[in-house]
């Protein structure tokens, strides 16, 4: 590969250039501090669009400056979601990261229960919000609200009553 036979005098002049090296580089990020890793993802209306899910729910949610509204699927969050729980779940991105009744919310929710669709909404807001506001990222990441939860209900497997419980036995 290497044709050349390198000598120490090679080596001693490289060790120049890989002093001076570091100095460039940090004098380029004292230039671009706040860069962020991500660019804005918004449509044509200035809004950020993602899709969430849990377990058998898919949400699709918009994300768009405003007063703090989230309606789902046509309705408000306190029709949709009557349980306190589910709203308290559905408002978590906003609550880790300040920014509670900044943004309105439109999604719809398809399949599942309310418990998994509350999930998915969930899971959407915070997708929405780091394509919205990018810099967010590393605190919604942090707090677990990326990570689609991957846990599904397990299949009922036949000479079962359900998954993994066996029928009652008689012993007579």
């Amino acid at each position: 590969m290497a044709d050349e036979n390198n000598t120490v005098s090679d080596l001693a002049d490289l060790k120049d250039i890989a002093a001076d090296a570091p100095a460039a580089d940090a004098a380029e990020i004292a230039q671009n501090p706040a860069t962020p890793l991500r660019e804005q993802e918004l449509d044509a209306q200035g809004r950020a669009y993602a899709t969430g899910r849990r377990k058998d729910a898919t949400a699709r949610v918009w994300l768009k400056p405003g007063t703090g509204k989230i309606t789902v699927n046509g309705k408000d969050q306190e029709v949709y979601f009557a349980r306190p729980t589910l709203r308290l779940i559905i408002n978590q991105p906003f609550g880790i990261t300040d920014r509670t009744g900044q943004y309105d919310i439109v999604a719809t929710v398809k399949g599942g229960g309310l418990s998994g669709q509350a999930g998915a909404v969930k899971h959407g807001i915070s997708q929405a919000l780091t394509k919205y506001e990018p810099e967010l990222r590393s605190t919604v990441k942090a707090a677990g609200f990326l990570t689609r939860d991957s846990r599904v209900v397990e299949r009922k497997k036949y000479g079962r009553a359900k998954a993994r419980r066996s029928f009652q036995f008689s012993k007579r």
